[in-house]
């Protein structure tokens, strides 16, 4: 199933379904996006946005999932500017919102999404969703390397 897109360009949209699958083809069709743009999936920058859109879509599907509603990515390139914005909101408002990245959690099996988003993103928050849900966003530099 190929998730509904935007026209070509500079932006990119997609809704994806609210699976864990769906999270994996946003991933995905982030890392080709970037590749249509010119950055080689190996690069710094493709490498941090399937990390990004990674875990925030695994939290859209985890957390903010709503039985029979997708999730949406969207992706603006900013070049004047050097940004790019990740955007992925869910239709669950009254779910669990994301507070600062937690603190980590050695023996844990999760917990740590947002720590690798705040770490590899310039900055992130989020905002709520008229008439329902929430948008979760990171934006990710285009020139300094963002991996450690």
């Amino acid at each position: 199933m190929l998730p509904e897109t935007s026209a070509p360009g500079a932006d990119l949209t997609a809704r994806f379904p609210s699976t864990p699958r769906g999270a994996q083809l946003a991933r995905r069709h982030a890392v080709r996006w970037m590749e249509a743009l010119g950055r080689t999936p190996a690069s710094d920058v493709s490498c941090a946005l399937a990390l990004v859109v990674g875990e925030l879509a695994a939290n859209a599907v985890r957390h903010g999932r709503v039985p029979g509603r997708e999730f949406g990515l969207r992706l603006t390139l900013d070049r004047a500017v050097a940004l790019l914005r990740v955007e992925v909101d869910d239709a669950a408002s009254a779910k669990r919102l994301p507070t600062d990245a937690p603190s980590s959690y050695p023996e844990g099996e999760s917990g740590r999404g947002l720590l690798l988003v705040d770490v590899l993103a310039v900055r992130w928050g989020w905002v709520p969703r008229r008439p329902i849900g929430k948008t979760v966003w990171a934006e990710l530099s285009l020139e300094t390397p963002t991996l450690l």
